[in-house]
């Protein structure tokens, strides 16, 4: 699974290889003020990318801690009315269940 993972990094770097040297041109960007900034086509569309991706790995990560507070306020409560009970609740009992025939 290792060498799966390290050849499809490595078909995704040669293939970001191949794109840039295949586009390899300046692109006239007009800023404020009259300015104009000549940048490289790869360079403009990986700031691009990262300017999509950044806010969204924030949001993810914010999302994430939230949830693992969340879980963890659960756990101590559950903890602290399992230890004033002095013991766990009772696990469900085991119910068959007949599946149901269809009809023809």
């Amino acid at each position: 699974m290792q060498f799966l993972k390290m050849l499809f990094w490595c078909l995704l770097a040669f293939l970001a290889a191949a794109f840039t040297l295949g586009n390899w041109t300046t692109v006239p960007i007009r800023l404020v003020g009259g300015l104009v900034a000549d940048v490289n086509l790869p360079l403009l569309l990986f700031l691009t990318f990262l300017l999509g991706l950044i806010p969204t790995l924030i949001w993810q990560h914010a999302a994430r801690w939230r949830l693992r507070q969340r879980l963890s306020a659960a756990e101590r409560s559950l903890a602290a009315v399992s230890a004033e009970t002095g013991a766990y609740a009772a696990p469900a009992p085991n119910v068959a269940i007949t599946p149901i025939q269809p009809t023809v």
